[in-house]
């Protein structure tokens, strides 16, 4: 094994991908106390991933499913997202804190949900994939395609860490329902305005 090339696909994927994990954290935090809400984050995490390395992947090879005028449009699904959750925080300002963080049924974020912030999020990162998935061949595009798959594991374990550490859990706690729909409206606002969409 070329541990070369897998530094090198680590610290690309690494670099493109560092905001994640603030994402996940706070996805994790969203989720606590509800059935099922793990899974769902990992597998919408996977899912949106699986699709920018799809897109990534026919870029490379000449296709153009997502036309690069379209990519700064993305930011729309975190921002939508983003609004939708202050919209629900709004409505549970006055639930008692105690009932807020008991909850054992099925709930918190949902996979498409989450797949489609990660997809959004990494709309940017298709700009440094696709040449270099272009330069590397079938070969070393599979191979990125695992390492970024392998790590990807990793990046969702350390948000599920980060979220559930005294500290931190306690603050998400407290702060976790204002602070997702801060974060996705400002990465959707971020992909806009650097996409320059609408103008911007």
């Amino acid at each position: 094994m070329n541990l070369g090339l897998v530094s090198q696909a680590a610290g690309l994927f690494a670099v493109t991908n560092i905001d994640d994990i603030v994402v996940l954290a706070l996805f994790f935090a969203q989720g606590a106390g509800h059935r099922h809400a793990a899974r769902a984050i990992a597998s919408g995490q996977y899912l949106g991933f699986a699709a920018i390395l799809a897109v990534a992947v026919a870029a490379a090879f000449g296709a153009t499913f997502l036309p690069e005028r379209a990519i700064p449009y993305l930011g729309l699904i975190p921002l939508a997202l983003g609004l939708r959750a202050a919209v629900h925080a709004w409505r549970d300002r006055g639930r008692d804190e105690e009932g807020q963080h008991q909850r054992t049924g099925p709930g918190g974020p949902r996979m498409l949900e989450v797949a489609a912030v990660t997809f959004a999020n990494g709309g940017d990162n298709l700009g440094v994939y696709v040449p270099v998935f272009a330069t590397a061949g079938v070969g070393g595009m599979s191979f990125y395609g695992v390492v970024f798959l392998v790590l990807l594991a990793a990046w969702i374990a350390a948000g599920r860490y980060f979220a559930t550490r005294p500290v931190i859990a306690r603050a998400l706690s407290r702060w976790g329902h204002i602070l997702l729909p801060v974060v996705l409206i400002g990465i959707g606002v971020l992909i806009l305005i650097e996409g320059g969409a609408f103008g911007l």
